[in-house]
């Protein structure tokens, strides 16, 4: 990863203020009602616990595991569950926090897995949709910043298990 070059395309302030607004919409959509936050491992841990940071409303947090890419770029196509929820859902407001949204096939796949447990309401909240890539119709509730098609990395987003540790998010460049 360190031979690959790369530039910011996102800042840390960029970020912190794109993370301040969608929790100022979280905190108001769910105002007085029970939130669940499930967050999605390993990439979302590190835009979950700032977004939660900023919400003025209480929540419970749960992660699941969930994944199709393998060691590289492109996703496998097949959604493998690693690690479920340890949380009842049933007749609970859901907000599944991700840190990008691709093909879409994780988080179709989740949602719908998600669902057949009964939730009052279920939302998605993405810190970053990459959506040239999508192979299914998805679309996220809240989303952080939107863009067309690179490979990027940094703020929990990884290659290779690499580079999470990044305060920015850099478009990685071949």
């Amino acid at each position: 990863m360190d031979e690959m070059r790369k530039e910011v395309l996102y800042s840390r302030a960029e970020i912190q203020k794109k993370v301040k607004e969608i929790a100022s919409r979280i905190s108001h959509d769910y105002a007085g009602r029970e939130l669940i936050i499930i967050g999605i491992l390993k990439g979302a841990f590190i835009f979950m616990a700032d977004l939660i940071r900023e919400l003025s409303i209480p929540c419970m947090i749960d992660f699941v595991r969930a994944a199709s890419y393998g060691a590289g770029q492109e996703t496998s196509g097949k959604v493998v569950m690693t690690k479920d929820i340890e949380t009842s859902i049933k007749g609970k407001d859901i907000l599944i926090v991700e840190d990008i949204v691709d093909t879409g096939l994780t988080l179709a796949y989740l949602v719908g897995w998600l669902k057949e447990r009964n939730p009052r309401s279920l939302k998605v909240c993405a810190f970053l949709d990459k959506r040239k890539r999508r192979k299914v119709d998805f679309e996220a509730d809240y989303v952080g910043f939107t863009m067309d098609d690179g490979f990027v990395v940094g703020y929990g987003l990884d290659f290779n298990e690499q580079s999470r540790y990044l305060p920015e998010v850099y478009l990685v460049k071949k």
